[in-house]
């Protein structure tokens, strides 16, 4: 299965060139059968519109020039009609075609420039999240540090024994290693969410990826007095997406809930965090906190851009957070009421349906 979904990747770029001489052909022909006074040579338009698809902005020049050399050279073996007019004709349909180049260039170019913005407005987002996760990251490192400076004296104290016990102080040194690999394991996370580069699609554990955001907010959950309760349903199938901006979601999501029960008395703060499959082949993550909600007003413009209902907000997390899951596929939701909490679900498609060709996501609303 794998090597012919290969081999069809590899045959598209030819395909796609034999359907552009394909088309070229056809318009050359029928431009040089007809009369000069049918502008046929304008249909080489489409064809660089189809173009611009797969084709690089150079590929597209160069396309360009090609149908306007077939243009001129149709001109000169056309043999009915005035040639006056297949002459007039041939300018305008030049013109045509480049003046549809160079705007269609303009627009991927722009388009090229908005990825790029995104991109980088993503990552500028990441890296506010981990700035506000600092106390988190650092409690995280902290605690296996901690615990390599324990198990370092508990070491040094076998060894000065008379005589030595060697074998308390190598499980002291197999303890150093074992905490010394959770603080790497921790610095190896956040370098991971603050690297910027392309989406690396790939399966992934769900629940694992959860459990890594989880670790990293939890010092905010232990400080904010924040009951947590975890609910990861059992043998979920690997979703396929880039883990590094699900985990921003998650993170995003996490910290937001934290956020929203800053209001309420701590004995009421519930964290609840969940995953579970669908019927339509997804998998659905729901965050769900016992804060202060949002009125209906606030939901019609959570996913906007610089829109936030918090005072030191920049209002992007959602917005980007939107932007990740949907470009993965798959849908974000709230439901929230006022007063009474509110709870947000994203899903995304499972990787052996990913592998078995586009679907549709329906994952229905979360219900509160």
């Amino acid at each position: 299965m794998k090597h012919t979904l290969l081999s069809q990747h590899q045959n598209r770029p030819r395909l796609r060139a034999v359907f552009i001489l394909f088309l070229l052909g056809c318009i050359f022909a029928a431009d040089t059968i007809t009369n000069f006074e049918i502008a046929f040579s304008v249909f080489y338009i489409a064809v660089i519109l189809i173009a611009i698809g797969f084709l690089s902005m150079r590929g597209v020049a160069v396309l360009a020039l090609i149908c306007i050399g077939l243009t001129v050279l149709s001109l000169f073996l056309t043999r009915r009609g005035s040639f006056e007019s297949g002459l007039f004709n041939c300018g305008i349909s030049t013109c045509a075609i480049g003046i549809t180049t160079y705007l269609a260039l303009k627009i991927v170019a722009a388009q090229a420039a908005i990825y790029d913005a995104q991109a980088q407005f993503s990552r500028m987002a990441r890296l506010t999240r981990l700035g506000e996760l600092t106390a988190s990251i650092a409690h995280e490192v902290n605690q296996p540090l901690a615990a390599v400076s324990t198990s370092a004296d508990a070491c040094r104290r076998w060894l000065d024994h008379t005589p030595p016990n060697v074998e308390r102080a190598r499980q002291a040194a197999e303890r150093i290693g074992a905490d010394a690999k959770r603080a790497s394991d921790v610095i190896v996370r956040v370098r991971r969410l603050a690297k910027s580069g392309p989406p690396q699609q790939e399966p992934f554990d769900l629940n694992e990826a959860t459990v890594e955001a989880l670790s990293l907010a939890e010092h905010e959950i232990e400080i904010n007095s924040i009951a947590l309760r975890i609910a990861l349903a059992d043998d979920l199938p690997l979703v396929m997406a880039d883990k590094i901006q699900i985990q921003q979601v998650i993170s995003n999501l996490l910290l937001n809930a934290i956020e929203a029960m800053a209001g309420v008395p701590s004995f009421k703060r519930e964290l609840t965090v969940s995953t579970s499959r669908d019927g339509a082949g997804t998998i659905v993550l729901a965050v769900a906190d016992t804060g202060i909600g949002m009125k209906q007003n606030a939901l019609d413009h959570l996913f906007e851009a610089f829109w936030t209902t918090k005072e030191t907000g920049m209002g992007i997390g959602l917005a980007i957070s939107r932007s990740i899951v949907e470009s993965h596929g798959g849908r974000i939701s709230v439901v929230s009421a006022h007063r009474m909490g509110t709870v947000v679900q994203f899903s995304l498609l499972a990787a052996d349906h990913a592998r078995g060709g586009p679907g549709e996501i329906g994952a229905e609303d979360a219900g509160a």
